[in-house]
């Protein structure tokens, strides 16, 4: 265990647009995002059980506390984020997390992004209908 000053690791995870600060420190298994409860902030349980997937990857989910402050992007983007910033927290906290969590894709960043939409058509990729007369 690797600790920092005030007994609280902090990371950063990123998806899309959404970034999620992390900190992580020792406790009873509570989760809070932006000073709300876990289950209000995130109300579908197939998000929930995707940002939990790190901690209960690794048997922690009951003796560490999570809080995040998560800006930008929607609801799977900022699930994404915390997902990601919860890992490489758990990496700091003990290195010999990090084959667990490579191995099951935790900490790569998805970095797809929406294309942006180009001038003189009607999306990123649409064409308007080609008239050959």
């Amino acid at each position: 265990m690797n600790p920092s000053v005030s007994n609280e690791i902090s990371a950063t995870g990123r998806r899309k647009t959404a970034c999620a600060r992390v900190r992580i420190a020792q406790g009873s298994g509570k989760i809070k995002v932006n000073g709300e409860a876990f289950d209000k902030y995130f109300t579908t349980e197939a998000t929930r059980g995707y940002i939990l997937q790190p901690l209960s990857l690794t048997g922690l989910a009951s003796t560490l506390d999570v809080s995040a402050n998560i800006d930008g992007g929607g609801v799977a983007g900022q699930a994404g984020a915390l997902r990601h910033g919860i890992a490489r927290a758990l990496i700091i906290l003990d290195e010999t997390l990090r084959p667990v969590l490579k191995a099951s894709g935790m900490l790569t960043r998805d970095a797809r992004e929406k294309e942006r939409k180009k001038s003189g058509q009607p999306g990123a990729r649409k064409r308007f209908q080609f008239s050959k007369r």
